[in-house]
């Protein structure tokens, strides 16, 4: 029995020998290449490197120190396993119970020399998951608030409670005449179902306001030439309008207007009428607007309403659009001009409809070189003229030309009005018209065909050269 209690007792001795010794060692990350206990495996060697950490301080003083009071113990943990087993079994008890005190001595005086900082985990570090420091990004400030009226002197209108941007659906009839002060349109609707087309009837107009001009100065005149343009929303391009009613601010228009469009069709559009100020020296400016979904309304039976005019986002009136075909032949030096036809073009006359005719200008560099025009058409703002004319152009001076077509309506009594221009080639006044001489250039045997919308004389004279050359 006391040799089973002695051998337990040193068998128990070494193992707290053999964890002091690898607890020591591991703690400061440096192996302790002497002893046998403590040699590293190999995959601690590829975690960690087959050198050792630097020792901290405090541990290689410590180690300094009591190297000669504990080599012979370090001795006796290293030494082979038969002698251990012998010197185990040989052992006193004192013997055993003072190298057990000595242990528990060396572990508090360990722990004694420590730093006192908070624990740390022993685990190998991967340095090479370290990567670069990251900076700090300082947050942007915010630019200062702008005072209120910052942004209202700029452009008033936009920052105004009653802009046009305002939702007038809410509204009454009533409260829209007294916000806005446009005055009021008369008009009727009703769709024949026999002859498949929608009939919308234009009766009068009450209060509408003093002229004012698109840039917003007063005119000289007191009263307005008004007359009202109709269209089926979403098709813009498709109107009808009626004649002008001279110097009146209550016209009485009764005047009757039919589109072709099927039923169904029709209940899916939405009747605009845009009551328009007529200015034979400029454009003409949109008095104000009224809209009526054809949805709402019962279209067989139809009705009659009296609706207050709001303001319209589209201050000036479209000029109109010009169809024209042009082609070039280099054998014979010539260039081809076909103007086809013209359609919704701005009213000129007092009476329902105009008497438009078309002129055109050969303008070579900056040098008017000649000057021809259609015939004159009666009473209508949708000609069809089909008249071809030709200019003869070298071809080394072709990319030196510009084609100037002016649309005026016929006036017997003075000079007549200006209705609309652009000009194709050299100096042309915009993307369409640009887009319809490189056209020419890339096919000229070949007659090139295009739509384009007229622009006002000051517009054309800003952007185009050619368009100062002509009268």
């Amino acid at each position: 029995m006391p040799d089973v209690t002695a051998e337990v007792t040193g068998l128990l001795s070494r193992l707290s020998d053999f964890l002091l010794c690898r607890w020591s060692c591991r703690s400061c990350w440096q192996w302790c290449w002497e002893c046998s206990c403590c040699q590293p495996t190999d995959e601690e060697v590829e975690i960690l490197g087959p050198f050792p950490a630097q020792t901290p301080s405090w541990l290689v003083n410590e180690c300094n120190d009591e190297k000669d009071t504990d080599s012979h113990f370090m001795a006796e943990n290293h030494a082979s396993p038969a002698q251990n087993d012998t010197s185990t079994n040989c052992r006193p008890a004192s013997e055993t119970s003072r190298s057990t005190f000595t242990l528990a001595g060396q572990l508090s005086s360990l722990n004694a020399r420590r730093p006192s900082s908070p624990m740390v985990d022993v685990k190998p570090i991967e340095f090479w998951a370290m990567g670069p420091r990251k900076e700090v990004v300082q947050p942007l400030r915010k630019p200062p608030t702008p005072p209120d009226d910052y942004f209202r002197k700029l452009e008033p209108r936009l920052y105004s409670l009653d802009s046009c941007s305002d939702d007038v659906d809410s509204l009454t009839d009533e409260e829209i005449l007294v916000r806005y002060q446009l005055g009021m349109l008369h008009f009727s609707t009703q769709y024949d179902l026999i002859n498949a087309h929608l009939i919308v009837r234009v009766i009068e107009a009450r209060d509408l306001p003093p002229p004012v001009t698109c840039d917003g100065a007063r005119q000289d005149m007191a009263h307005s030439n008004p007359y009202v343009k109709m269209s089926l929303l979403p098709d813009h391009k498709n109107s009808r309008q009626t004649g002008v009613k001279r110097k009146t601010q209550n016209p009485v228009f009764e005047e009757r207007f039919t589109f072709e469009i099927p039923f169904l069709e029709a209940q899916r559009r939405t009747l605009l009428l845009s009551v328009v100020d007529f200015d034979k020296f400029s454009r003409h400016c949109v008095i104000g607007k009224v809209s009526l979904p054809l949805s709402e309304v019962d279209l067989v039976k139809g009705g009659h309403w009296w609706k207050a005019l709001v303001p319209s986002s589209q201050n000036e009136v479209e000029l109109g659009e010009l169809l024209l075909s042009l082609n070039y032949l280099p054998s014979a030096g010539r260039l081809n001009v076909d103007i086809i036809r013209a359609k919704q073009l701005l009213q000129t006359d007092m009476c329902q409809g105009s008497d438009p005719f078309v002129k055109v200008q050969l303008v070579t560099g900056l040098k008017l070189m000649k000057t021809k025009k259609t015939s004159c058409m009666r009473g209508t703002i949708d000609p069809c003229y089909n008249e071809s004319f030709s200019f003869r152009v070298p071809q080394e001076e072709l990319c030196e030309v510009s084609l100037v077509f002016t649309v005026y309506g016929h006036n017997v009594k003075s000079s007549n009005d200006f209705v609309g221009r652009i000009v194709i080639g050299q100096f042309s006044t915009g993307p369409q018209e640009t887009t319809h001489w490189r056209r020419l250039l890339g096919s000229q045997r070949t007659p090139v065909e295009q739509w384009h919308s007229l622009r006002s004389r000051a517009e054309c004279d800003r952007v185009s050269p050619a368009s100062l050359e002509v009268t």
